[in-house]
């Protein structure tokens, strides 16, 4: 199957053209607001409907670390770390030990991709190793705030995780991380460096909003790339000179090229260039159908458990009557019809299941939601690069 087979219409927010300033510090080029005024309080996502490649059909685009800026990499025979990821997707959090047994299964590894390179891990960042989680449409499924590893939603707009010019690589490097590391960003570019700064971005499931990667080479990076300053004080314990984080945003432009997989377990990883690459999450065609779903589910649970027959068969009810939507990738469909099932079950005998059937129906209901939710592991990794071949 070819691109032009496997194309999804997916909603992707980036920062609004009306945010972007002159940056004086870099003439020619732009920020998102003043650096001063970090963080923001500002709406800063605009949505754009964009067509994304899903690598899940496509079989002719073989995406690599060096050309495009992300690949993914095989972890199934990692099997300490497998047994990890499988405990914090059924736990729904991560532990210290836990993080401990992620940390020392990495730490030296060589990691196969996708594109044909070895990837050797060379030092794990000591900040950074996060969890995320997030409903469909964007629905929040965790606290307002975080909580060091634990409790932070997906990244609602389009962005790279650092600048090689800025806080905190700066101070931490003595200024040397653009002659260490490859990277392309607006004001400078290495090509040469062995060495990358790279997110290792582990989907523990993700059927709804899915990672969407850019293609490096189809970004106007001195037009659309603005610094941004990200505060970091509600999750990373920082000293007050690199308590901001110099961060990238992106402008939408429509020559800018998508990938996403659909269908994506822990068992490989996406590896992208945290210095450049663009990315965030996106919106399938279908999770508003998925989000209904949820919702009428969650509402059927609470009267199931309180046993209010006529309460549960109409919030049952409503969720039976929607159907799968056409456009959903195949992975969603089949976890929407698997809510449409447990729903009618409810709506057509709700004094079962009010009675002896409540215990293991609320069971079904809650396992179905929950393969909706969007979790993933991500941390950085400094590592030693083998170019793929030759195109």
């Amino acid at each position: 199957m070819g691109a032009a087979d496997s194309m999804l219409d997916v909603r992707i927010g980036f920062m609004p053209s009306s945010h972007a300033i002159a940056d004086d510090e870099h003439p020619g080029l732009m920020r998102a607001g003043e650096r001063a005024s970090a963080p923001y309080v500002r709406d800063n996502v605009e949505h754009h409907i964009c067509g994304a490649v899903d690598l899940c059909g496509d079989d002719t685009v073989r995406p690599d670390l060096i050309r495009y800026g992300f690949d993914t990499v095989d972890l199934s025979q990692l099997d300490p770390l497998q047994q990890a990821f499988a405990r914090i997707r059924d736990a729904g959090h991560m532990t210290e030990a836990d993080a401990s047994v992620i940390r020392t299964s990495l730490d030296g590894a060589t990691l196969r991709s996708a594109g044909a390179g070895n990837l050797t891990v060379l030092h794990l960042a000591d900040e950074g190793l996060i969890m995320r989680q997030s409903g469909p449409n964007g629905l929040s499924v965790v606290g307002p705030t975080s909580t060091g590893m634990n409790g932070h939603s997906a990244a609602t707009s389009v962005h790279a995780d650092q600048d090689v010019y800025g806080t905190p690589l700066t101070q931490l490097m003595d200024g040397r991380a653009p002659s260490l590391f490859r990277h392309d960003s607006p004001d400078g570019r290495n090509s040469e460096a062995a060495l990358m700064l790279v997110n290792l971005w582990i989907p523990l499931q993700q059927l709804t909003q899915p990672l969407v990667l850019a293609d490096g080479r189809s970004v106007d990076r001195r037009r659309h790339q603005l610094r941004y300053g990200l505060a970091t004080e509600s999750f990373l314990e920082r000293d007050d000179d690199t308590v901001i984080n110099d961060i990238w945003t992106f402008l939408h432009d429509p020559a800018q090229r998508w990938f996403l997989r659909s269908e994506m377990d822990h068992r490989s990883a996406y590896v992208f260039d945290t210095l450049s690459t663009p990315h965030g999450s996106c919106t399938l065609p279908g999770e508003d159908v998925a989000e209904q779903c949820y919702l009428g589910l969650q509402d059927a649970e609470e009267a199931a458990a309180a046993g209010d027959t006529d309460v549960l068969a109409a919030a049952a009810s409503l969720v039976a009557e929607r159907v799968v939507p056409a456009g959903a990738p195949p992975a969603l469909g089949e976890a929407i019809a698997a809510m449409l099932s447990v729903a009618h079950t409810a709506a057509t005998d709700p004094g079962s299941v009010c009675g002896d059937a409540r215990a293991e129906w609320l069971v079904a209901s809650q396992s179905a939601r929950r393969q909706v939710v969007r979790m993933s592991l991500e941390l950085r990794l400094v590592v030693s690069v083998e170019s793929p071949p030759a195109a």
